[in-house]
């Protein structure tokens, strides 16, 4: 019970000395990053600049550290326009100074504006009337690819050691995710699916561990974490959707019955059923909105604190803030868990009402 105790207690110190430290880079990144976006020190900073620019998308990977040049890795740039499709790099887009610039491709000439690419006319401002299709390789699609290729890393590993393991007990990496397979098995799926839910189960755990790992490495200040996909709108978008399919192939005739004819007097049916017909838009729409509005309110309130310290221009302010931003990095990492959970489980309970079997004739001759 003593050596439990102890270990216990040498745990603890650990979890607070990598949570300080954790935090430290937190700030200490996202400071850096912060004082880089503020070129001209006259100019009254504006923190909206380096939150937009870290909440939304982009066509290269801004790395900052402390104590270290600010690097850019250009990504590629595909669009296709009626002239044909074309390919080049992002850095084409900016000078030495790293300021936006106007590029001549083969087709035509393409400039940055608000972070999407136009064509621009002859004086150099974007041409509306030329149609551009954006197949680029953003920030958001890499970052995505990063969090997929380490999911694809974890799953390919615990499967493997499940292989040659097997009836032996958990090890390693293998101990720390079946936990989490199992909590996703016995507290999502089988509450709120039931029988049916080994069907699903694929579906939930790629969802749930998609969006846990992109919302951690989202909270890690330096790269290649940083980033917001799951606080973008088009990426949540996707997620709900798929949920939609799923949830309406998978309805059985109770489903449909229930919103097309349900058990009420006629006379309600020109209420009740357009009100189901919205249901099974607004039961997805609620998981892409809630996602995206937590994942991206904790990012910007997180940045809100740093840039008071710029606001003010006096380090006596960072005290204040650096308390209020640990504080926050804390709850935007039980944020990550509990979202992931909360996307998850909702998921499973509107499937699970898709595939509910009624059974009144049965419980009427009981």
């Amino acid at each position: 019970m003593e050596k439990r105790s102890i270990l216990n207690s040498k745990i603890f110190k650990l979890s607070r000395i990598c949570a300080l430290f954790v935090a430290l880079l937190a700030i200490s990144g996202t400071a850096f990053s912060q004082e880089k976006a503020n070129n001209n020190p006259d100019k009254p900073y504006d923190p909206k600049v380096a939150i937009f620019e870290h909440i939304g998308d982009a066509h290269s990977w801004h790395v900052s550290l402390p104590l270290v040049k600010e690097l850019s890795i250009p990504l590629p740039v595909i669009i296709y326009t009626s002239k044909g499709l074309e390919v080049f790099m992002s850095d084409k887009l900016y000078n030495a100074n790293n300021e936006e610039t106007a590029y001549q491709g083969k087709n035509y000439t393409y400039v940055l504006e608000n972070g999407k690419i136009k064509v621009a006319d002859a004086a150099g401002k974007p041409d509306e009337t030329v149609r551009v299709l954006d197949f680029s390789i953003t920030r958001n699609v890499a970052s995505m690819w990063l969090g997929m290729i380490i999911l694809l890393i974890i799953f390919g590993s615990v499967s493997s050691t499940y292989k040659k393991r097997v009836g032996k007990a958990p090890k390693g990496l293998q101990s720390f995710m079946e936990p989490l397979i199992v909590f996703v098995r016995d507290d999502i799926a089988i509450p709120n699916i039931g029988v049916k839910h080994g069907k699903y189960m694929s579906l939930l755990l790629t969802l749930f561990f998609f969006i846990l790992i992109n919302n951690l490495l989202g909270l890690v200040p330096f790269f290649p974490g940083g980033f917001n996909l799951t606080g973008n709108i088009a990426v949540t978008l996707s997620l709900s959707f798929i949920v939609l399919l799923v949830i309406n192939f998978s309805g059985n005739k109770y489903y449909w019955k229930h919103i097309f004819a349900p058990d009420i007097p006629l006379w309600l049916y020109i209420i009740m059923v357009p009100v189901e017909l919205i249901g099974i838009i607004s039961k997805p729409f609620a998981l892409m909105i809630r996602l995206f509005a937590n994942i991206t309110a904790g990012h910007i309130i997180v940045l809100s604190l740093i840039s008071l310290i710029f606001i003010f221009k006096s380090l006596a302010v960072s005290p204040a803030s650096i308390v209020f931003v640990v504080f926050m990095d804390t709850i935007e990492l039980l944020v990550a868990f509990l979202q992931a959970y909360i996307f998850t489980m909702l998921t499973a309970l509107f499937v699970g009402m898709a595939v509910e079997e009624h059974h009144h004739e049965h419980g009427a001759e009981i």
